[in-house]
Formats: structure tokens, sequence, C-alpha cells
């Protein structure tokens, strides 16, 4: 419950103390979410937090924390780094300063300065204006919003609400008659200001400083992950998409209704790095109506949009980004059956599209597109990666894409 503006007198510590739980509950949800990121530094795929709990198990989905973990915006200097450094160490180290000064502002009450209340007041907005920059990104960018990510948005707005009702402490409330009025707060000198916000700043970049020299060296990994036994020939009929500005050949294994596959070709097109990929599309649809190599569907419906996407011709990269788009109404189409799935193609494309679908050619072409991934040895899932017929490791096409890249293929970063 807000406090009314009559507990906000010249002796309230209770805006220091909001901020303080808003700092607490932030070193909280920030310390969970970067502990989930350093884990994967091992290479391995692992459970991740994602809950408004504090404390709340891991789960091995949590797709909305998953999902923001691996988008471009989840961490910076990822070139540099495996990763890159996550941004929550430096909502850490901001919010372990918060907490110092709301402790010093909460124990000092009507002895701390007016210089003091207003720094805070003023750097105390800053964890909500980078949160509302998050918010936005998660919801236009990536669509879906992680919960943890809102823990640390909540607890910003605390952060924030109780730096600017410490404002309202510094009025000075007029005396009753015969009523001496209350001792001015102490003076101090402007220049604390200058030196807190260097402390803000230090403790801000500390943690992801210490992070940098303590982050394993990836780069032994990054071939250890297999090749082609064989390039692409003519026979595969593979689909070729080649943008203007391509500059390196690589190979995509790709199933439309895949969560991770559209996840990958997301961050593909933010890092800007499909327009420089010269790419081979293989359709390798884990459904089993068409895929041999499954006894049983894991995506229903994923071959007959393969079979769209190869019927696009020169606008397949167009089809595909289309089923990405529609991947969760498409799943469920799946689930129902064919007919379905091909009324929605039908709605979207055209009945031409539709009889291209469900002709002999296109599925003996998606035929040769499995042919050639079952004779290189490629492992039924998807999405794979191959720079040349060089097969990038799977957590290399997520949280340590464009440190890989920078290490292997520098010339298709921008």
């Amino acid at each position: 419950m807000t406090p009314s503006l009559s507990m906000l007198g010249p002796k309230s510590r209770v805006f220091a103390i909001i901020a303080l739980v808003g700092t607490i509950l932030g070193l909280i949800f920030s310390a969970v979410s970067t502990l989930d990121y350093a884990a994967h530094l091992d290479r391995n795929l692992h459970d991740v937090h994602c809950s408004f709990i504090p404390g709340a198990p891991a789960e091995a989905e949590a797709e909305g924390c998953r999902a923001a973990m691996y988008s471009a915006y989840s961490a910076v200097l990822k070139e540099a780094h495996w990763g890159g450094l996550p941004v929550t160490l430096f909502a850490l180290g901001a919010f372990a300063f918060f907490a110092g000064f709301s402790v010093y502002l909460a124990v000092a009450g009507p002895r701390a300065s007016a210089v003091a209340v207003g720094f805070f007041a003023a750097v105390a907005t800053t964890p909500s204006l980078v949160s509302l920059y998050m918010l936005f990104i998660s919801l236009v960018r990536l669509g879906v919003v992680c919960e943890t990510c809102i823990g640390i948005y909540i607890s910003s707005a605390l952060v924030s609400l109780g730096g600017l009702m410490g404002l309202l402490t510094l009025r000075k409330p007029r005396p009753s008659p015969g009523q001496e009025p209350p001792p001015a707060r102490p003076r101090m000198s402007l220049l604390f200001p200058v030196a807190w916000a260097a402390a803000l700043g230090f403790s801000t970049l500390l943690p992801s400083a210490v992070y940098a020299t303590q982050a394993p060296d990836h780069r032994p990994y990054l071939n250890q992950c297999g090749a082609l036994k064989r390039p692409p020939a003519e026979k595969d009929q593979l689909l070729s998409v080649t943008p203007p500005h391509a500059v390196k050949t690589a190979i995509l294994i790709q199933d439309p209704l895949c969560a991770t596959c559209k996840a990958l070709h997301q961050r593909l097109v933010t890092e800007h790095i499909l327009d420089r990929l010269s790419l081979e599309l293989v359709m390798f649809p884990l459904d089993n109506s068409c895929n041999w190599m499954l006894d049983r569907p894991l995506h229903p419906g994923a071959c007959m949009v393969s079979k769209a996407v190869l019927c696009g011709h020169e606008r397949a990269l167009q089809v595909l980004e289309w089923a990405y788009d529609e991947q969760d109404y498409l799943t469920r189409a799946g689930k129902r059956n064919e007919a379905t799935v091909r009324a929605v193609l039908q709605q979207r494309w055209g009945s031409q599209m539709v009889a291209c679908v469900d002709s002999k050619e296109t599925a003996e072409r998606l035929n040769r597109h499995l042919h050639f991934a079952a004779e290189n040895g490629i492992a039924v899932s998807t999405p794979q990666v191959f720079l040349g017929t060089q097969r990038l490791c799977d957590e290399d096409t997520d949280i340590g894409l464009k440190y890989t890249l920078k290490q292997l293929a520098p010339e298709v970063l921008p």
C-alpha cells in the first residue's frame, strides 16, 4: 500500500525502506539470471529459473527466459567473449549500490542531507528507464516476456518509486502557531554526488570485469563438431539463397515448425548476419509423414510446410519466414490434421501453392533433402549450421554465435 503524503515528512524513512525492498528483490532476480547464464559456459544445456517467485525451481523448457537468454540483447561484447557479458551483471552491480545507499538513507533518516536524497532520487530512475527499454525489446523484437526479467522490472520500479518519494521528505511543512520549525537537514558539499556517481559506475562495472577475467577460453572447442562427408551437389536440389552482400557459404538444416530454428533465424537477422551468408537450405522436417528417419512426429505438419517452402522457389526464404512468424498457429493446425495445414497454406499462398505441395515432384525433392542429410550422417535434430563444410556445435549457434563467427568467419559480421 502506497504511503500517504502525511507519512512522508522530513523524518520519514518509508521511501528508503521501499527502495531497499526493491534492491533486495533486484539483487535476487539478477543473481539468479546471471547464474543461469553462467551455467551454460560449460557448453551444456541446463534448466533455467523462470518465475516471478524468487527461489522457484529451474525448468527444462522456460521458453520465455530461454528465448531472452539466447537473444542478441541478453549480453554485450559477444564478439570478444563466448556468450558475451550478460546484462544482468550490470543490474547486479547497480542494485548492490542502490542497496547500500538505501540502507544509509534509512539509518540516517532526517540526518541525511538534501543533496543525498536528491542524488538518490535522480539516479534511482535509471533502473526503470533501462527496464522499460528491455521490456520494449521483449514485446516488440522477441515476442515473449521472461518472468525473471519481469521480476527485475518490478524491482526497478520499486527502487525508482522509493527514490522519487524521497523528494517529498524535502518539503518544509508549515509549523503550527507556537511550534518550532523542524531542524534543517545538514548541508553537504556538491562534490559528494560526483563521488557517489563514480561509485555507482564502479559498482555497475565491477561484476562484469570479474566475470570477463574468469570466463573460460572456448576457442579449442569451436571446430570439434564434425564436417560434411560430401558437399552439396546438383542432384540434392537444395534451396539456394544468395543475398547481394553474401561473403560466406553456409548450409542450414531447418524445420519450419522447430522453435529453436525460428530463434536461430531471428538471431541471424537481428545480428545482420543472414544477409552476408550464401545459403543452402536443407529442409529437414521432424515429421514421420515424410521423414523416414522418425517413428513418430515431433512436429506434425512440418512435412507439408517444408514442401511449401520448396514450392516458394525464388520466394522460399519469404515462405520460411512466414512459417516462423505463424509457427504457433501452424503447429496447432498440424496437431489437428494435414487438411487444416493445407487450408492455411491455401488461404495465405493460393491454390497453385497447394497444388505444388501435393505434387509428386515436390515430394521427391524433399526426399532428396532427407537423403543428403542421411548420406552426411547428420543427426536427426534441428537446427544445424555448417560454415562451408564445418559444422558449428549446437551451443555455438545460441549464446556463443557471435563469438564463434568472429573466430571462424569474421567476414560475415557487420
